[in-house]
């Protein structure tokens, strides 16, 4: 089943994004590309800036994939309630992510920001999680449904 590769993907990649947005933060190094959303010299960074270009890059990598993902959920027949509406939710989550983490870097860092912008990760991780797990039930009951009318 196409939903259950595409959702498992935005998974796989939102958890890369989120463990290497924790080392971006841990190691101090969230500032060095000061500018955004691109650092500066454009498109293509300087090393000084490659980690957090890497972690902006994989964002909207991430944001691509959700999108995609909450349409194919939405556009799904046979997606239950509950997974349509953890992928709309995934689907504001992860603007409200991008949008935040532009706010972040431009407010410099601020405390409170960092802290909600990692609320919402969580947030948005828990939402394709729920996802994955429904497009699994999906295929394990299309599975049983074709065995039995066999």
């Amino acid at each position: 089943m196409l939903l259950k590769t595409i959702s498992f993907s935005t998974l796989a990649v939102l958890f890369s994004l989120i463990t290497i947005g924790g080392y971006v933060s841990a190691s101090g190094v969230g500032l060095t590309c000061p500018d955004w959303p691109l650092c500066p010299h454009g498109l293509l960074p300087q090393t000084d800036f490659i980690i957090e270009y890497f972690h902006r890059s994989l964002a909207a990598t991430t944001g691509v994939l959700v999108i995609t993902t909450m349409a194919f959920t939405l556009k799904s027949k046979s997606a239950p309630t509950g997974m349509k509406i953890a992928s709309i939710i995934a689907g504001g989550a992860v603007i409200g992510q991008i949008t935040l983490g532009a706010i972040v870097i431009v407010e410099r860092l601020h405390a409170v920001l960092v802290t909600i912008h990692l609320g919402l990760g969580i947030v948005l991780f828990s939402m394709v999680l729920v996802t994955v797990l429904f497009a699994y039930r999906l295929e394990k009951d299309r599975k049983a449904f074709q065995a039995k009318a066999q």
